[in-house]
C-alpha cells in the first residue's frame, strides 16, 4: 500500500475533504484574496498592541499574525459590524443635518456707542374713586435709531446686582439703542391682569410712554375688639 493514500480509496482521488478542512480551506483563500487586495496601513480598525499582535477595533477581536486578522475581515462577524457601523453612521449624520437645518442663526449682539440716559418724567397717579394707584412714565429719546422702538420688562430685584435684594420693589427696564437702558424702582405689588402695563411710542415727539396699573387690594378690615 502506498503511503500518503487511505485505504479503499481510488488511486489519484483523494480522500474525501471533512467539514472542517473545507472551512481551513475557505479561510486561506479569504486570507490570500485579503493579502492581495486589502491594504493594512489603510484600515482604521487594525491596530497592533503592545505584546505583538494584532486587534481588530470594531469587532474588539485577537489575532496571532495579519493574515488570520485579513481572514477575519472576510468573515460574517465582521462584515455585519461594518454594515451596523454604517447604518449608525448614517442615522447620526442625517441627525446632526436636520438639527443643523433646524437650529436658529446666532445673531451678534450690538455694539452700539451710548450716548447717555435719555429725559424722563414720572407722575404718580390715584383714581379718585377707586383708589387705584398706577405710575404714567414719559420718556424723551430724541436721538433713537431710525426704525427702532423703545422695549421694556419688569426685572425682580433678586435679579440686579447694583442695589441690596429687596422683596418690596422691582423695576420697570426701558431701552433704546443708542442711549443707556434706565431702570425705575417701582413697589413690588401685582399689575392689573388686563391693562396692567400700556406702553406707547410717539414716533413724531419721538416719546415713548408707559402707564403701570397696579391692582386695587381692598383694605383688610380691623379685627373686632375682644370683650
Amino acid at each position: 500500500m502506498r503511503e500518503g493514500r487511505d485505504f479503499g480509496s481510488k488511486t489519484g482521488g483523494g480522500a474525501p475533504a471533512s467539514k472542517e478542512w473545507a472551512n481551513v480551506d475557505r479561510r486561506e483563500r479569504l486570507r490570500q484574496l485579503a493579502l492581495e487586495t486589502i491594504d493594512l496601513a489603510k484600515d482604521p480598525y487594525f491596530m497592533r498592541n503592545h505584546i505583538g499582535s494584532y486587534e481588530c477595533k470594531l469587532c474588539l477581536t485577537l489575532h496571532n499574525n495579519e493574515g488570520n486578522y485579513l481572514a477575519h475581515t472576510q468573515g460574517k462577524r465582521h462584515q455585519n459590524n461594518l454594515k451596523r457601523r454604517a447604518a449608525r453612521d448614517a442615522k447620526n449624520a442625517e441627525m446632526s443635518s436636520n438639527r443643523a437645518v433646524h437650529t436658529k442663526p446666532r445673531v451678534a449682539p450690538r455694539r452700539t456707542q451710548k450716548i447717555g440716559r435719555p429725559g424722563y418724567r414720572v407722575t404718580k397717579q390715584v383714581h379718585s374713586e377707586t383708589g387705584q394707584k398706577s405710575l404714567f412714565f414719559e420718556i424723551d429719546y430724541a436721538r433713537i435709531e431710525e426704525g427702532l422702538q423703545p422695549r421694556t420688562r419688569i426685572m425682580s430685584s433678586w435679579e440686579q446686582s447694583v442695589e441690596p435684594k429687596n422683596p418690596n420693589f422691582q423695576y420697570l427696564l426701558v431701552a433704546a439703542e443708542p442711549y443707556e437702558t434706565i431702570a425705575f424702582k417701582i413697589p413690588n405689588a401685582p399689575l392689573e391682569k388686563v391693562g396692567g402695563m400700556v406702553p406707547s411710542w410717539d414716533r413724531e415727539r419721538l416719546q415713548f410712554r408707559v402707564t403701570l396699573v397696579f391692582q386695587n387690594t381692598p383694605p383688610t378690615p380691623a379685627a373686632a375688639p375682644y370683650v
